[in-house]
């Protein structure tokens, strides 16, 4: 739908940013869009918004914490969305406590404002061969970065790996496919095999695909 604007805020800065920047553009600039936000009813800490991170929000991702292992060797980025964004906070303690993986995490607020974001930029660059080639925001985020890169949501893994194609080393994405369970959120999630322990063991075995980790320490 071309003129839907679909987020997945985890934070209540991030709807406060979302919600105002939607007003602008349908009652100030007269936009013919509309907004569909998904928003949770778990009762969790608000972290502070990030200095710079308002323009992320929009676009569709923003780095929400960075490791503080500036010296370990291992290296991951981790991509939460909505709900599963506080797993992914806890398998960045893990990860650094306990395996000296220093990891760093992005709350991915829209997979499809990335998805139609890697497409625009793609056909401006074939409509305009002779100029500088543009650069995927999601490109710009992860192109910098070390390590490894996991995706965990509550969706399907379809919806982060519609964005792969412009990840700079691939992305292994962690989601909610097959049929759903009448259970709390923490059977639920280890189900569904979102939550820190398993988003955890999904860094760790690929960085030892890649020589970075001592697979038999799994």
């Amino acid at each position: 739908v071309p003129h839907l604007i679909s987020y997945a805020p985890a934070c209540a800065f991030e709807i406060a940013v979302i919600v105002e920047d939607g007003i602008r553009r349908r009652y100030k600039e007269g936009e013919s869009i509309f907004y569909y936000i998904t928003v949770m009813n778990e009762q969790y800490e608000m972290p502070a918004m990030p200095a710079g991170s308002r323009e992320g929000i929009l676009k569709g991702m923003y780095r929400l914490r960075t490791s503080d292992k500036k010296k370990a060797k291992a290296r991951a980025q981790l991509l939460g969305s909505g709900a599963i964004l506080n797993e992914v906070l806890r398998a960045q303690e893990i990860l650094g406590q306990q395996y000296a993986v220093a990891a760093d995490v992005w709350s991915v607020t829209s997979y499809p404002q990335l998805y139609r974001d890697g497409h625009a930029v793609e056909r401006w660059n074939r409509m305009h061969p002779g100029d500088k080639p543009r650069v995927p925001y999601v490109t710009e985020c992860l192109g910098d970065g070390d390590g490894v890169i996991v995706a965990a949501s509550d969706y399907v893994k379809v919806l982060p790996d519609g964005i792969d194609r412009w990840i700079p080393r691939g992305l292994t994405s962690l989601g909610t496919d097959g049929f759903g369970r009448s259970e709390n959120r923490a059977s639920l999630r280890d189900f569904f095999e979102v939550d820190a322990k398993f988003i955890t063991y999904t860094v760790l075995d690929r960085l030892a695909h890649e020589g970075a980790f001592d697979a038999p320490a799994l």
